[in-house]
């Protein structure tokens, strides 16, 4: 199991981009520098009137499958 932490802060605005199907991924780089990717429809759950922010954790099996986001607690 593969397991991947990051900070978002994506306004309402930006979050359309991925609502409309615009764009169909979301790309996040880790304080490790490694950059991946995950399908946007994970974020829609997150969305608020301020649209998303705060600390995840993205996890997937060994061939990046089954991805599943939460939000971590606040600090």
């Amino acid at each position: 199991m593969k397991r991947y932490e990051f900070q978002l802060d994506i306004s309402s605005e930006e979050f359309l981009n991925y609502y409309r199907g615009t764009a169909k991924q979301a790309v996040v780089h880790l304080a490790s520098g490694l950059k991946i990717q995950f399908p946007a429809s994970l974020l829609q759950r997150f969305v608020t009137s301020g649209g998303i922010q705060g600390r995840f954790v993205l996890t997937c099996d060994d061939d990046f499958k089954n991805a599943k986001l939460q939000r971590l607690p606040a600090r």
